[in-house]
């Protein structure tokens, strides 16, 4: 399993909390590239629901990892 944030992208507008199955049916209906249904299906579950992308994927790049100061502009 990989993620990039190419892939990442397309769980955004996801309906946070979702659990695996919901995720994975998220995916297809939104027409997610078949890497992030693969993905998706390689995690395990263990019932509970995802809060968000960063359950999924740890490294997933966040506002405060971007240095840009948006009071300059």
């Amino acid at each position: 399993m990989y993620w990039t944030l190419e892939l990442a992208s397309y769980l955004e507008d996801a309906p946070w909390p979702a659990t695996k199955d919901e995720l994975i049916d998220y995916s297809i209906r939104s027409g997610a590239p078949l890497e992030v249904v693969e993905n998706l299906q390689e995690l395990e579950d263990d019932g509970q629901p995802f809060e968000n992308i960063e359950e999924i994927w740890p490294d997933y790049p966040t506002k405060e990892d971007f240095f840009f100061n948006e009071d300059e502009y």
